[in-house]
């Protein structure tokens, strides 16, 4: 049987985008007295002129991604990474500045986060922070974030009053074990900031709203986080949230005569119930910051 022909159309490139995923850089800042270490992931992404390339294979505006690794480790060596959200910003003006072709680059950043043991030895933590910078010749948006911030409180939440049909086992609780791995991004409104004290200020805001709140549902818990960044940090315009809620089961030891007042579980991580929610500023707009 034959194949008919493909009828000739006229498509139009209406949206394209490349550049260069998991680019992985390790810096140690050697100072006199200590060692500072920066582990960080990038993607690097440009959209602008490349129509000709798509359309006729005309490469001429097109810089190779193999290029964007070596600069992040050139503008790595020539530049003191402060913060993610400093760093990224001068790729993007290297990057504009010198290739006209480009309208908009977008940089996201995992920065794998190692706490310090002595002046010279450091042990990995499990949380990541995040930032993800897009810049353009008229503006740039600076979002940050935090990402598998694991924490737990053992007591001072509940779950009650929920719909009960035919399917429904779980049991109310006044009390049970709250567990889950954060992860938050907020837009900043603001260019002219301490980025690395902002994070810090909000990560342990998070932290310390989840274990001071009575909580009532994880949705009622994650209203009250965003909510207490937004109070914090007029610098935030708006923050999403993510919790899911990793159970614990109780365990039935009264087959073995033994009763369980609350106190020996099962952990599972699936299925887990997933939680997300965004709180913005009343009458905020999200338009990009001016550069």
């Amino acid at each position: 049987m034959d194949t008919p022909p493909i009828a000739e159309v006229d498509a139009v490139l209406a949206a394209d985008t490349y550049g260069k995923s998991r680019v992985r850089l390790m810096k140690v800042s050697r100072r006199p007295d200590r060692h500072e270490l920066k582990e960080i992931t990038f993607q690097i992404l440009f959209r602008g002129d490349f129509v000709s390339a798509y359309e006729t294979g005309d490469n001429s505006k097109i810089l190779p991604t193999d290029t964007m690794t070596n600069t992040v480790y050139a503008l790595a060596r020539k530049c003191d990474i402060s913060s993610i959200e400093e760093f990224a910003r001068i790729l993007i003006d290297h990057f504009l500045k010198n290739n006209a072709q480009v309208s908009e680059v977008r940089v996201e950043t995992i920065e794998h986060l190692w706490a310090r043991v002595a002046d010279a030895t450091f042990t990995r933590e499990a949380l990541k922070r995040t930032a993800v910078v897009t810049g353009t010749r008229d503006a740039v948006t600076i979002e940050a974030g935090i990402d598998d911030l694991v924490i737990l409180k053992s007591s001072h939440s509940a779950f009650e009053g929920y719909i009960k049909d035919p399917y429904t086992t779980l049991k109310e609780t006044k009390d049970r074990i709250f567990a889950t791995a954060v992860r938050g991004v907020w837009r900043y409104s603001s260019l002219g900031l301490d980025f690395n004290a902002a994070w810090e200020g909000i990560r342990k805001t998070i932290i310390t709203t989840f274990a001071d709140h009575e909580s009532l549902s994880v949705q009622h818990t994650l209203h009250a986080v965003g909510k207490a960044v937004l109070a914090g940090f007029p610098e935030v315009a708006e923050i999403q949230l993510t919790m899911p809620n990793r159970h614990a089961l109780l365990v039935d030891l009264s087959p073995f005569g033994l009763d369980n007042p609350n106190e020996v579980f099962l952990p599972i991580d699936e299925p887990s119930g997933y939680i997300e929610g965004k709180l913005v500023r009343a009458g905020r707009g999200p338009a990009p910051l001016g550069s």
